[in-house]
């Protein structure tokens, strides 16, 4: 069932975006080698603390952490550890943050130090679909039409887009409906209404784009070894058009 929002839930839902933007911004600064993700859950749940908001995804379903972290050849879901980040890595930090019963869901894909020119590809190609994607977020047009647009503008580079996962709806709880995938055809799929609020989030890969599952039960990883991005918005339909509620300004 779809769950439309008013003006006054995408406000508040805003209002967690933007605290969730200005911890990922955060983040950026302290992306260097030899820094943890463990360090980062640490610094994510204290940061949330200070700013009255807690981290929904922490006991969802059994998840353990406050963040997700998902290094290289992991697709999403990744458990933060203590095995330092080096030079030429790549992380995505995925987080969910509950300010006052309002939701807001962003992942990003930061470099660590330098990386290679091909993985500098990949992190702009994948933020580039992101973007792609939300240009078709409008009152009239189709799920389909947002998938079309990522998997297009990501196969005509080289890359591959993620089939297993999805993007979701988003509003008292972390997954609504509808699934919002990152692959489809124009014109097919449900119709976006005003208030609906989903999630944005490509998983883009260097080659193939099956993946495989960690004998943990969360993490999934390329099947061929090769690192994968993913960026992530939260977003409301509205009449002016989307409506970005993560946006880092």
């Amino acid at each position: 069932m779809i769950i439309l929002k008013n003006e006054k839930e995408i406000e508040r839902m805003h209002e967690a975006g933007k605290l969730l933007a200005s911890c990922h911004k955060k983040i950026a600064t302290m992306m260097k080698p030899g820094i943890t993700t463990w360090e980062i859950e640490a610094f994510v749940e204290k940061y949330l603390k200070e700013h009255g908001a807690t981290p929904e995804q922490k006991g969802y379903q059994g998840y353990k952490y406050a963040t997700c972290a998902s290094v290289n050849d992991e697709i999403c879901h990744g458990f933060p550890n203590k095995k330092p980040l080096k030079d030429g890595d790549i992380v995505t930090i995925d987080m969910v943050v509950n300010l006052n019963g309002a939701l807001a869901d962003s992942a990003w894909t930061y470099a660590v130090g330098t990386v290679s020119p091909e993985v500098e590809r990949l992190l702009h190609v994948t933020k580039e679909s992101l973007y792609k994607g939300i240009e078709q977020a409008t009152i009239g047009n189709r799920l389909g039409d947002i998938g079309h647009a990522i998997q297009s503008y990501v196969e005509a580079a080289g890359f591959s887009v993620v089939r297993d996962f999805t993007g979701h709806g988003i509003g008292k709880t972390i997954h609504e409906d509808p699934a919002v995938l990152h692959y489809g055809k124009p014109g097919k799929g449900m119709r976006l209404k005003e208030g609906m609020v989903i999630t944005i989030e490509p998983m883009v890969n260097m080659g193939t784009w099956h993946s495989k599952m960690d004998a943990n039960g969360w993490t999934a990883r390329t099947t061929d070894g090769k690192f994968s991005v993913q960026y992530e918005h939260t977003l409301a339909i509205t009449k002016d058009g989307p409506r970005i509620l993560t946006e880092q300004k």
